[in-house]
Parts: structure tokens; C-alpha cells; sequence
């Protein structure tokens, strides 16, 4: 909040297509989706009109011994879309809240299954599930875990992928995943007392945009099912497009015991979630009411009629504008053209990319790719550069990121990476209170 003193929130009136549009009528690509929701561009007349269609039919209704259409046809169509053997739909509202619903549905399912030793989970190093308690138990960025660790589960944690900084000296594209040994080292010590593993494929967004490549995932599908795991997928970030497929998990060709989604599901409109599941895991609770076998977990708005509907417009988008057969395309373009102009900067260490989402490291020196301190908020200065002619960027620490709404156009592709670019060389030129000094043998040095 102090921030904002120096650097006032900009007041947005409305906003149309890839662009928003502040107070004043200046316009800002908006270059990550307005954190992650938005798929189809704002103010999208089908969505807009699918909702206002619904508005004036049915807003709510109670969830309990009812239920309404969208949110029938909305699980029908995701049972259908999502990885075999996931048939069973379990609404929520955010994705912190999806994660909690998996968390909480595997442990219990364990419990039911007269396995009591089974209270942990396993996660990853630098993983990010959400801010609930649960979901921060699981995830692995200090920045948010670390001054609520008194209150936080007992995880069991992994050394995760980091492809840019490969421990194994890994060749990208011919990578054998060395690094899941990491893995499999904490369940041959703990595997009787793991209830799931829980990952984010092939993207650990929070972390820096970290990717890494599909066979870890069938390897770590591997292990749970060797070791009676569950797999939690968390594809509330990666999910609907993001990494090239409609889910990430296709990449690998496997199925999770759960798979969370929120965040795009609404085409950044209203908040919903769903954990998909599989009829293994929906038949460990369904007994007699005497039993109490039951999987309690709710909230007021649960299936809101409303968020439903526009879901399911959200999907047939999908459908009618075949979006990922484009995105490959779009994808393409933007994978050359970002190449081609941050490639040989001297304080890039790497562009990387997955389908609609690609991301700039930014380092002191390309050789040690030492990353630049962070207390330095060098991401946190170009953003403002950035805003200044007119394009978001939401840095992660020294990371620069784009995952911009699938309507953009190439041409719009090309306007925001030059102005990423543009941002970058204004900073090396004197928007930092910084300068570095590149030496291949000692590194950077910094200068006042």
C-alpha cells in the first residue's frame, strides 16, 4: 500500500478486446490477461451477451437438493473435455478453493479407505497452489508461505524442475528428466504416509514461469500410481489453451486423480472452479447418510447459475472458433518474434515459451545467469516504464511474462513485445538507479 503513494492505482473505466482503458482514455495492452482470467478479450459481446441472457432467467439458487441447467451442461461438457476417466464434477469458486476441495477429498478418500498413516502431501519446491491455508501448505514461494508457517501443514517437499538452471546440465529438447529423482527419493522415505502429490503441468506460474518438459509429468504419473498416490493437477493457471492443448496434462497423455480449474474456465467474467475427479475416488464417499461418508465442502454461491452459464459460452467458444488450432498458429509468431528481438540482450538470460505464455528472465550476467537482487524490483521498475507507453506487464520478481487474451492479433503480438522492449532498453539506459557492468569471468558487478 505504501507503494501506491509514489505510484497511484490507475483507475480503469472500461475495457474492449486485448485493451483497457484507464479514467483519462488512454489505452494499455493488456499483456497478462488481467492476471490469467481473461481468454477472449474484454468485454466480449457473446460472453457479455450469454450473461445478460441468464441474468434475467436465473442468478442463484441454492446448490443443496438443486441444481439448474448451466451448471448440468457445464459439467456434462467438462467430463467430456477433460483427460479420460474424469467424470465426476465438484463446483467451487477460485482456484485456492479448488485446491482446498482436492486436498481435502484425497485425504478423506484415504481415510475411507482405512488408511490412516496417509496425512501428508508432497509438493514442490517454488510451487504456487494459492493463498488459503491448505493451498499454502502445499505451495513453496516464501514470499507468500513464509510468515504463516506456524499455522501451516506438515508438507513434504521436493526439489522441483528448473530447466533454465539445470542441476544435470540437461540439453533443452533432449532433456530425460533427471530431476525427478528428487521425487522419488521422498516417496521411497515417506510413500506410506503421502496422500497426493500435487503439481502445476508443465508451467510453475508463480515461480517465474518455470517450464519444463511433459515427460516429468508421465514419469511422476508413474510414480503415484507405483507408490497408490494421488496426482493433484493444478491447472488453474495452465488450463483452456494456455500451454498449446486444452489441458496440460494431454501433453502427457496422462489422467489426474484430480484436476483443478478456475481462473480462464469464465473468460475472466465471474469467479468459479471445478475439481474434476474420477468414479474410484467418487465411490469411496457415496454410502447410507448414517455412514457420514459424505464429502462436505461448500459455500453460499456454490454452481452459481450465472458463472455456469457463461462457462459453457466460454467453451463453446472453444468449440465454434476452433481457438487452439489458432493459438498454435499465434503462438508461432510470437515464439519467433520474441526470439528474434531479446535473444542476444545482455541482461536476458533467457526467453522461454509454452503455447500462449511466454516469459523473460532477466539476469546480471548470461553466463552465470546470477539473477539480479531482489530488492532491486528490477521487473517491478520496467513494469512502470511499461505502463507509460501503454502495456501491462505483471513482472514475477525479475521476470517479465506475456499471456495475453487469444483474440490478439499478430500484429498486436509484435506491438507488445516492442514495447516490452522498449521498456527494457529505457531501464538499461537510466530508468534504473542501477547500472550493471557485464564481465564474462567475474560476473556483474554493480556500480552506483
Amino acid at each position: 500500500m505504501k507503494d501506491y503513494e509514489d505510484f497511484p492505482p490507475i483507475v480503469i473505466k472500461r475495457g474492449k478486446g486485448i485493451y483497457l482503458y484507464d479514467e483519462n482514455g488512454k489505452q494499455y495492452i493488456d499483456a497478462v490477461s488481467s492476471w490469467w482470467v481473461n481468454l477472449f478479450g474484454h468485454a466480449n459481446e457473446r460472453i457479455s451477451s450469454a450473461l445478460a441472457d441468464q441474468a434475467f432467467q436465473l442468478e442463484h439458487a441454492i446448490f443443496a437438493n438443486f441444481t439448474h441447467e448451466p451448471a448440468i451442461f457445464l459439467a456434462e461438457k467438462l467430463a467430456e473435455i477433460t483427460p479420460d476417466g474424469l467424470n465426476k464434477v465438484f463446483f467451487a469458486d477460485n482456484g485456492s478453493s479448488a485446491i482446498e476441495v482436492a486436498l481435502k477429498m484425497s485425504f478423506q478418500y484415504h481415510m475411507q479407505k482405512n488408511r490412516p498413516k496417509k496425512k501428508r502431501f508432497l509438493a514442490l519446491t517454488d510451487a504456487y497452489h494459492g493463498e488459503t491455508l491448505g493451498a499454502l501448505s502445499v505451495g513453496g514461494v516464501d514470499l507468500y508461505n513464509e510468515v504463516f508457517q506456524p499455522l501451516l501443514l506438515d508438507t513434504i517437499r521436493a526439489q522441483g524442475p528448473d530447466c533454465f538452471r539445470c542441476p544435470f546440465n540437461e540439453e533443452p529438447g533432449s532433456c530425460n528428466t533427471p530431476c525427478i529423482t528428487y521425487v522419488e527419493e521422498q516417496l521411497k522415505r515417506h510413500h506410506e504416509e503421502i496422500t497426493a502429490i500435487i503439481i502445476e503441468p508443465l508451467i510453475q506460474a508463480a515461480a517465474g514461469m518455470k517450464m519444463y518438459p511433459s515427460a516429468y509429468l508421465r514419469r511422476l504419473k508413474e510414480l503415484c500410481v507405483q507408490y497408490d498416490i494421488h496426482l493433484i493437477a493444478d491447472e488453474v493457471a495452465v488450463g483452456f489453451g494456455r500451454t498449446g492443448t486444452m489441458f496440460a496434462c494431454e501433453q502427457a497423455g496422462i489422467t489426474p486423480d484430480f484436476l483443478c480449474l478456475s481462473k480462464g474456465l469464465t473468460g475472466g467474467y465471474l469467479p468459479l472452479s471445478v475439481v474434476l475427479t474420477t468414479d474410484e475416488v467418487y465411490e469411496a464417499f457415496y454410502d447410507d447418510y448414517g455412514t457420514m461418508k459424505a464429502f462436505l465442502h461448500s459455500h453460499s454461491y456454490t454452481g452459481n447459475a450465472l458463472a455456469c452459464r457463461v462457462a459453457l459460452e466460454v467453451l463453446q467458444i472453444f468449440a465454434d472458433e476452433h481457438v487452439i488450432e489458432q493459438n498454435r498458429e499465434k503462438s508461432n509468431f510470437m515464439k519467433e518474434y520474441a526470439a528474434s528481438v531479446f535473444q542476444h540482450q545482455p541482461y536476458i538470460g533467457e526467453y522461454r515459451q509454452t503455447g500462449m505464455v511466454g516469459a523473460i528472465e532477466l539476469v546480471i550476467n548470461k553466463e552465470t545467469k546470477e539473477p539480479f537482487p531482489s530488492e532491486e524490483r528490477v521487473g517491478y521498475q520496467i513494469y512502470k516504464l511499461a505502463l507509460e507507453k501503454g502495456l501491462l506487464l505483471r513482472p514475477l520478481g525479475n521476470i517479465l511474462y506475456f499471456m495475453p487474451p487469444y483474440v490478439i492479433t499478430k500484429e498486436e503480438i509484435k506491438t507488445m513485445i516492442d514495447l516490452a522492449n522498449e521498456a527494457i532498453q529505457q531501464w538499461k539506459q537510466g530508468g534504473s538507479s542501477r547500472v550493471y557492468l557485464i564481465n564474462s569471468k567475474s560476473g556483474g558487478s554493480e556500480v552506483e
